[in-house]
């Protein structure tokens, strides 16, 4: 593990020890879980703009996919 040094606002600072003090961890544990969940985020939307971008490029087609609904099975309720 590397040690950084990061510069942030009082208020955030304040904010993050309490919610890692309700949580039970230190700093730098709770400021590692936050930032492992926005590299999550950051990838998710990542994935979701390739994917919006693919199908600007090369849009669905009228019944592209008409062959497959008749092999889909719906339960009744």
């Amino acid at each position: 593990m590397r040690t950084v040094q990061m510069t942030l606002d009082d208020e955030l600072v304040e904010a993050v020890d309490r919610a890692a003090r309700k949580l039970g961890k230190s700093r730098s544990a709770f400021a590692r879980q936050a930032l492992r969940e926005a590299l999550v985020r950051v990838r998710a939307r990542t994935l979701e703009q390739k994917h919006r971008a693919g199908y600007a490029r090369k849009p669905v087609r009228r019944a592209e996919f008409g062959l497959w609904e008749s092999e889909q099975l719906w339960p009744e309720p």
